[in-house]
């Protein structure tokens, strides 16, 4: 099993999960489906933030989780970094120290100029000094992904990126997604509700409903718009 993120998760509760995927470096696949069909419960277990039972999750190579191995890494020990839907900022630190204080792996006389790299690279120069509460709703998702890139990820997870900022913002977003995908050489998965999102932002979507993978397609294949079936699906 070589690069990319491979994700095998089956247990019969406390949350019902039955799905297996793979996402291929450079590649973004989105979680897709009604509320309760498992898609945050999915990326907090690859991401060791919620317990799996059985099944095996390999990021680049690295074992994360393997039931029969008997292997289940730390959250802390997993390189992944997590976009959260509040953000999840340090609302006392500055926008750069934000950043820094995910850089635990790197040595300290070299974090304050990998962080002002990384906030260039999600257009945010010039606001190193900030606070959150001094910054708009995607300026502050742009330092939690700057943040989460400071960990060097094997993987990238968002969750529900794109849901509480504005139409002009979300098409921000998905054109930084887009440069990340051609500059950042990691899977991305991410959860949305929004078909537009799915269609802007990722190669592949993959349709759940209680926690069973029901259907993969290109994202191509969809149309926004088009298809009143799947809208009633996702609103059910």
């Amino acid at each position: 099993m070589g690069d990319g993120l491979h994700v095998a998760i089956h247990q019969a509760g406390p949350i019902p999960l039955d799905v297996e995927f793979e996402v291929a470096p450079n590649e973004t696949l989105a979680l897709i489906g009604p509320s309760g069909a498992g898609k945050t419960t999915i990326l907090r277990t690859i991401a060791g933030l919620y317990p799996a039972r059985q099944g095996r999750i390999v990021a680049n190579g690295h074992v994360w989780f393997d039931d029969r191995a008997k292997i289940d890494v730390p959250a802390r020990q997993r390189r992944v970094g997590v976009v959260f839907q509040s953000y999840a900022l340090f609302p006392h630190l500055t926008a750069i120290e934000n950043v820094m204080e995910a850089m635990v792996d790197r040595p300290k006389t070299t974090r304050h100029g990998a962080a002002v790299e990384l906030l260039g690279r999600v257009h945010l120069d010039g606001f190193a000094d900030r606070r959150p509460d001094a910054l708009s709703g995607g300026q502050q998702q742009r330092v939690a992904l700057a943040r989460a890139l400071a960990r060097d990820p094997d993987v990238l997870l968002f969750d529900e990126p794109f849901s509480a900022v504005d139409r002009p913002t979300r098409r921000a977003l998905h054109r930084l997604i887009a440069e990340l995908r051609t500059t950042t050489p990691v899977p991305i998965v991410f959860v949305t509700h929004d078909i537009e999102d799915v269609a802007a932002s990722a190669d592949r979507v993959c349709f759940l409903r209680t926690g069973v993978v029901v259907e993969t397609q290109l994202s191509s294949a969809i149309q926004v718009g088009g298809d009143s079936h799947l809208e009633a699906w996702l609103d059910s």
